[in-house]
């Protein structure tokens, strides 16, 4: 061919020019995979800040190969390309290495079901029902914080999915969808324990039986599945002096959603029944009672 022929002769007269060609195609090259790394980072990376620093990172690494290239192409210390390519890759993995873990943390949570959309989980420090799970983050409806018992705050939160690699997760519905919860009832001392003891009871049984009864069929799925000992999930009812009043602590299983509604209606219906029984059961206060005044003689 004479056109291939043509070349071989120019680049054999023209052996300079042919170097900074062959520099200029290198360099044009670093600085395309700049460009479609940055634009791939714009379009996948939602979060404003970390697309920031992941793009600046991306042009730091960048422009260092450049120089590196540079100085090793026109030095003649390093000719094979494939060396500049090892350190170009290396580069971004370390600057998308944020990235990469959130895209293998979505698999995971995938393939191992970590979790998923309608659980509620905990995970580093932040609490709330799981809303959607994609490739990179985790979005989560907020519970707790400011708001007393498990509410929702009404703030939105996206979590990189990284951080199931990064500490533990706590599922609140997975597998068992009840947890235990406790209620403490302070009696003054004098009143009728048996009686007490029985409006508590007799109260939590009827409120709770549901709980009760769907938790011991799932119950006895955990325990097949995992290595676990069985537990008792009815009411029960434990009692432990103080200085200032008998303490009545109550301890019964309740659907995770349902926990701060079942404090409520528990709390109610227990203040009812002690009022029916004409001061025989009295709730005990902190506040302080003077039997007698003493006398103040004047002279």
């Amino acid at each position: 061919m004479k056109w291939i022929e043509f070349i071989q002769e120019w680049i054999t007269q023209n052996p300079t020019l042919y170097s900074i060609f062959k520099y200029a195609i290198l360099v044009g090259f670093v600085l395309f995979l700049i460009q479609l790394i940055r634009r791939f980072l714009k379009k996948q990376v939602t979060d404003t800040s970390a697309r920031y620093k992941s793009q600046k990172g991306i042009e730091i690494i960048g422009y260092i190969i450049l120089i590196i290239l540079s100085f090793s192409y026109f030095t003649g210390s390093i000719k094979d390309f494939t060396l500049i390519i090892g350190l170009f890759t290396a580069g971004i993995a370390f600057t998308l290495q944020e990235l990469f873990l959130s895209i293998a943390g979505s698999l995971y949570i995938f393939i191992v079901k970590v979790y998923k959309p309608s659980d509620r989980i905990e995970i580093n420090g932040i609490k709330g029902d799981v809303i959607d799970v994609d490739s990179i983050y985790t979005t989560m409806m907020e519970i707790g914080q400011w708001v007393e018992s498990d509410n929702y705050t009404g703030r939105i939160i996206k979590l990189s999915n990284a951080f199931v690699f990064k500490g533990p997760i706590y599922n609140y519905s997975q597998d068992f969808p009840f947890i235990w919860d406790a209620l403490n009832l302070p009696i003054r001392y004098g009143s009728d324990m048996e009686l007490a003891k029985s409006i508590v009871i007799k109260i939590a049984s009827e409120i709770l039986s549901e709980y009760t009864s769907n938790s011991k069929t799932q119950w006895k799925g955990v325990v097949n599945k995992y290595y676990i000992e069985d537990a008792v999930v009815e009411p029960s009812l434990a009692i432990t002096l103080t200085d200032n009043w008998i303490q009545f602590n109550l301890r019964y299983i309740v659907d995770y959603k349902k926990r701060r509604s079942t404090r409520h209606l528990l709390h109610d219906r227990i203040h009812e029944e002690v009022k029916k029984t004409n001061g025989k059961v009295i709730l005990a206060s902190t506040t302080l009672e003077l039997i007698k005044i003493p006398e103040v003689k004047v002279i």
